[in-house]
């Protein structure tokens, strides 16, 4: 019997993170400023925009009462599927929050994504690096948040990537 051996690789950067990656599978990331969930916007102000259940009103499309969301590829939460793009995304985050810490938060393409949820290219982005965690079927609201909180458990996250970027 052949025995394996287990190796632990220690990443200084996101450069080498990326390239890791780039030997397995394609990657999805969010750029999350310090304190602020990965995937709900759970702090007063953490959104200028309406927010319902900690779901960004304009990432998805709920029904008028709001405790429907509604499928549609072309809603759902954002996420960075290119390097160029997360830099871009990053930066603007670092810009509007100054002195608080940026973290990003990612997570691989074949990512046990719960039923419900799926990855799609933005149709509106025409370089196919910006993507959408969209729901795929009618859910309830307070569904779609458990989901979304699911899947911030299963993200790996490089705190404090100003240095690595």
């Amino acid at each position: 019997m052949a025995v394996r051996k287990a190796t632990l690789e220690q990443f200084k950067t996101l450069e080498d993170l990326r390239e890791y990656i780039k030997r397995f599978d394609k990657y999805y990331a969010r750029p999350v400023v310090q304190g602020e969930h990965p995937t709900l916007y759970l702090n007063p102000g953490s959104s200028n925009k309406e927010v319902i259940c900690g779901i960004q009103r304009d990432d998805y499309i709920f029904s008028t009462d709001g405790k429907w969301i509604l499928p549609s590829e072309a809603h759902g939460l954002s996420f960075s599927g290119h390097w160029q793009h997360l830099k871009g995304i990053y930066r603007m985050k670092s810009k509007n929050n100054p002195g608080k810490a940026v973290s990003v938060f990612w997570v691989l393409e074949r990512a046990d994504i719960p039923e419900g949820l799926k990855i799609v290219v933005d149709p509106r982005d025409r370089k196919k690096q910006h993507y959408l965690l969209c729901a795929t079927r009618r859910m309830r609201t307070d569904e779609l948040r458990r989901k979304l909180e699911w899947v911030a458990d299963r993200m790996s996250v490089i705190r404090g990537a100003q240095v690595a970027l």
